[in-house]
């Protein structure tokens, strides 16, 4: 799904300046993030691929780098897909 994570690469790369932001980089412990750039960073996923994040879906984990918030829109869009 390698469309889904240059679509999120290309989100953050507005907020992150000249940082060249590689897939597996922790963009909370770059210090990049905060609270209101998190909700952003939600609302963004659900829009752009359709999907609703639930609060279980709501962990650090999910969303520390591009591969954990490309491996949580698949996991929602196989599910999607699955219950057609």
């Amino acid at each position: 799904m390698q469309a889904a994570k240059s679509k999120i690469k290309n989100f953050l790369s507005q907020y992150f300046g000249n940082h060249q932001l590689q897939d597996d980089e922790d963009i909370f412990a770059l210090g990049f993030v905060n609270s209101m750039f998190a909700m952003q960073l939600v609302l963004f996923l659900e829009k752009e691929f359709n999907v609703t994040i639930e609060n279980e879906d709501l962990d650090f984990d999910n969303f520390r780098t591009i591969e954990a918030m490309n491996r949580l829109i698949q996991s929602k869009t196989n599910v999607a897909i699955g219950s057609i």
